[in-house]
Formats: C-alpha cells, structure tokens, sequence
C-alpha cells in the first residue's frame, strides 16, 4: 500500500524518483523499489515523507483512507463517514470561504 500512496502523493507534488531520492538521502533505485512495493522505507524516511507531504503515516501506510495533515496542531472535526464525496468537497470549499472571509476582515 504505501508503494502506491508514495507514488500517488511524489506525483501530485511534481517531484521525480530522483528528486525524492535526494530528499530521502537514497538512490533512484531505492525510491522505485518503495514505489513497487520491493521494499519499505523505514521510520526516519516516513517520518520526513510525511512531513514533505503533509499527511500521516497511518494514511501513507495505508491504515486510513483520507489524507489526514501530519501537523495536526491545529484545530480538527470529524466529519461524518455517511458523506458523499460532493458532500465532503461542499464541506472544504466552505472552510476555504471562511478563511476567506476572515482574512477579508481582517485586513478592512
């Protein structure tokens, strides 16, 4: 699991093999081997993928399905599991509106 989710979330940050490699302090080789399951990186290299990519180990190892922050300082709700996924992107476009309208606020 954490081969696909590693691959899925390099992507989507628009890093190469390579340029994770860097990061990771490992070879091409050994971040293609994450990547196809071959191997696992261990806990110091989840802990900086988490933190470069801003979700928890229990969703990279996929223990939970929904990226949860890997910072998790500020505040949080659970939001009910019986929500479509349109119910769930209606839920954070409105946190974005009241980021939004607060920081409108705050700068009249």
């Amino acid at each position: 699991m954490i081969g696909e989710r590693l691959q899925e979330l390099r992507k989507d940050h628009g890093l190469s093999q390579e340029d994770l490699a860097k990061i990771l302090g490992v070879s091409h080789y050994t971040v293609s081997s994450y990547e196809c399951n071959r191997s696992d990186p261990d806990d110091k290299a989840k802990v900086i993928l988490a933190k470069l990519f801003d979700v928890s180990v229990d969703y990279m190892l996929g223990l939970i399905d929904e990226p949860v922050s890997y910072n998790r300082q500020g505040k949080s709700i659970k939001i009910s599991a019986g929500l479509s996924d349109s119910d769930f992107d209606d839920v954070k476009k409105y946190v974005e509106f009241i980021k939004y309208k607060n920081k409108t606020n705050t700068e009249n």
